[in-house]
């Protein structure tokens, strides 16, 4: 094992020390001498959060079966570590090698949360690389950013030499031999190389292009500095995930982590098109993996981990064409093996009291629903496809199957948004708790129903058809949450239902993160120099100096988030293309005014652009 860049004193000193030490379970291991290229890959949150994510694992495997680059991984210090480390000038490290990032090749990090975006810097700083792309030379690693969040990269973008759209399978071989070829050839420089990537089709590198604006704030212009780089980026996609590399060896952590269990990506996409949900637009098109892909990868990595628990990573399990044969399958080797099934992501149409009542065999769970919207009006505004009908009926099967915890995730600040619509969420709650006790007689009852409600405050997402909507300021939101939490007065809903919300402070800047420009680097920095990170964990949100760093920097946060958008103004993200044309956006933000349900993708193509990538759902039924 390499010596720990952290001695035993201050080990001893921090909380939850094995998140610093390394060599857990099926971590690569590679002497770095041997290698052309080192990557560090940073998760800008917590050891337990990033270790939980699967992309970071499906690239470590795919970056460390190449024999000429080593991948090691790196994490957001908790604040006690963090600041022992700023104290004694102890450089941010590896956890494979315990070696200084600074002395990588590359440092790259995926965004999951925009929340995490002082996380950012705070990497930067602990690894003593500037923080501006512009103020790097040659012995700084190459900081490379990818993930949900930069499909609107704008407000980071100065932070980062390159900025990767899509999904990862596609390009970083082309990228590393670029670097690898280069070095070798002593043709290297960082602004030629960074030139030649920028050439590379899904590859942003922000430095080498320019933004204007008018007098009104908004964005007059947006271009390339060079002729030979593009105009447009283009998002870029695995359409093949069995040819997609896989983590059959997971890394198995030391300290119980968020998602402790082995995930089986099961696909990628959404038929469903729900107008709020990004990652069901940015994902496009549905793809699957295997029945038989996914068989191998589930016994595999349930021999290599020995966990106790195997969950189906989607954003709509229900919609995979194989799952009944899938869940059968694992329905009887985990019996075997004793090992629990996770169904998340399930539609409360979709389940099956067949299906429930085998994998309850294995172990019983709360069940989670996500209707978004209380009432139908506003179920129909957001194209979620769901009826009241549907959902009782679900919930029915549930409760017929043995289950009596339900929590329900509803959306307040919608477009279009009534107060009838806020006072349907606890109504539809209560009925699902009658449904309860008129379905299962008192005999056979698993104790007394309980629903959790809880309700998240609306962002709009590039790339969706809400994201030209306006937001709220923080009061209202908290008068919706009242109005929900006031309808809350039977004696049924003291008993049986439970209700909480977020904070309106945080899902405000969140939201001025989704859509911001450029300028809001300024503020970033200006707010982590004044003592913010791990901004997305309430005990360290600090709303005063997010407001200090704001008013310091001259930028009007209401100009981010409490106007509407003109249809025709040029958004900071217009210059990527996903994949998805922008006059179906317009087309859906124009049926949610209106009421109208789009089909899902199964039912009918609705023209959104995807099909141009030539396959998943959109051939489903082709020849």
């Amino acid at each position: 094992m390499n010596k720990l860049a952290l001695s035993d004193d201050i080990l001893m000193r921090v909380e939850k020390s094995a998140r610093y030490i390394g060599n857990e379970i099926n971590m690569a291991k590679k002497d770095p001498a041997s290698v052309d290229l080192r990557y560090a890959f940073c998760f800008p949150d917590v050891y337990e959060i990033g270790m939980s994510h699967l992309g970071i694992q499906i690239l470590y495997e795919m970056f460390n079966r190449r024999n000429d680059v080593y991948c090691e991984r790196v994490y957001s210090p908790w604040p006690d570590l963090h600041a022992i480390m700023k104290e004694q000038h102890i450089p941010l490290f590896s956890l494979e090698t315990q070696s200084p990032v600074r002395d990588f090749d590359f440092l790259g990090m995926t965004l999951q949360y925009e929340m995490c975006y002082t996380n950012i810097l705070q990497i930067l700083d602990l690894s003593d690389i500037p923080f501006y792309s512009k103020d790097r030379d040659e012995t700084h690693p190459i900081f490379i950013g990818g993930g949900p969040c930069t499909y609107n990269p704008e407000p980071i973008a100065d932070f980062f030499d390159i900025i990767y759209i899509g999904e990862g399978e596609t390009r970083f071989d082309e990228l590393f031999d670029l670097y690898i070829g280069m070095k070798k050839s002593g043709s290297y420089d960082r602004i030629t190389f960074l030139h030649e990537a920028a050439q590379i089709e899904g590859l942003y590198v922000p430095m080498f292009y320019e933004v204007s604006y008018n007098p009104d704030h908004t964005i007059a212009d947006f271009h390339p500095i060079y002729d030979d780089i593009p105009k447009t980026i283009v998002r870029q996609i695995k359409m093949d995930l069995d040819d997609s590399p896989y983590p059959e060896n997971p890394i198995i952590p030391y300290l119980q982590v968020t998602q402790d269990r082995v995930v089986l990506e099961i696909m990628r996409g959404c038929i469903r098109g729900c107008r709020f949900c990004q990652a069901g637009m940015i994902y496009r098109p549905t793809r699957g993996r295997s029945l038989e892909t996914l068989k191998k990868y589930a016994i595999e990595m349930l021999k290599s981990t020995g966990q106790d628990e195997i969950s189906l990573s989607s954003l709509s399990s229900s919609d995979y064409l194989y799952l009944n044969d899938l869940l059968l399958f694992l329905i009887d080797e985990c019996n075997k093996r004793k090992v629990n099934i996770s169904l998340p992501s399930l539609r409360i149409d979709s389940f099956s009291l067949d299906v429930m009542d085998k994998v309850s065999d294995v172990k019983k769970s709360s069940l989670t629903f996500a209707p978004e919207g209380g009432s139908q009006r506003m179920r129909d505004i957001i194209n979620k496809g769901l009826t009241k009908e549907d959902i009782l009926g679900g919930a029915k099967e549930a409760f017929l199957g043995g289950w009596n915890k339900v929590k329900l995730y509803f959306m307040l600040g919608l477009p279009f948004e009534t107060e009838e619509d806020m006072e349907a969420i606890p109504d539809l709650a209560e009925d699902i708790a009658m449904l309860y006790y008129d379905t299962v007689p008192k005999e056979s009852r698993n104790g007394r129903c309980r629903i959790t409600i809880s309700t998240s405050f609306f962002v709009p997402k590039p790339f969706t058809p809400f994201q030209w909507a306006t937001m709220q300021p923080a009061a209202e939101y908290k008068r919706r949450a009242h109005i929900v939490k006031d309808r809350m007065r039977s004696e049924l809903n003291q008993k049986s239902i439970s209700y909480q919300y977020h904070e309106p402070d945080v899902t405000l800047l969140e939201g001025i993160f989704a859509r911001g420009d450029r300028r809001i680097s300024r503020v970033i920095e200006r707010a982590y120099n004044k003592g913010c990170f791990f901004d997305a964990w309430t005990e360290f949100f600090h709303k005063d100096l997010w407001d200090e760093a704001f008013r310091e920097e001259g930028i009007d946060p209401d100009f981010y988030t409490m106007r509407e958008r003109d249809i025709k103004e040029i958004l900071p993200w217009d210059f990527i293309d996903v994949g998805i044309k922008r006059s179906f956006l317009e087309k859906e933000w124009e049926n949610a005014a209106k009421g109208i349900v789009t089909p899902n993708c199964r039912e009918k193509c609705s023209g959104c652009g995807i099909a141009k990538k030539g396959g998943g759902v959109c051939f489903e039924n082709k020849n």
